[in-house]
């Protein structure tokens, strides 16, 4: 999948959220750029995956997030099989 996203345009879009210096100017900015769906997906996502890595069941995090069992898999998917993004940033807060 990697390949497939490495475009000008995203790497435009990285250069952008690079510079964001708060979270107020990530709320400014994302609420510009997604809509409230696309942002509360995101955010969902991530939340499973910090539920899943402190190995919470299946049930657990669709009664917390309100997430399917479908994201639930696929978030699982990208944390063992994925390009350890969500590990990187999980040890860079735990910093």
């Amino acid at each position: 999948m990697t390949k497939k996203i490495h475009t000008d345009e995203v790497d435009h879009l990285f250069d952008a959220i690079l510079t964001l210096k708060s979270k107020e100017e990530c709320y400014s900015f994302f609420e510009d750029v997604c809509t409230v769906n696309e942002l509360l997906s995101i955010s969902q996502r991530y939340e499973v995956a910090m539920m899943l890595k402190d190995k919470k069941t299946y049930m657990e995090i669709s009664e917390k997030t309100g997430a399917s069992t479908a994201t639930i898999s696929r978030v699982n998917r990208s944390l063992n099989y994925g390009n350890d993004g969500y590990e990187l940033v999980f040890e860079r807060l735990q910093k």
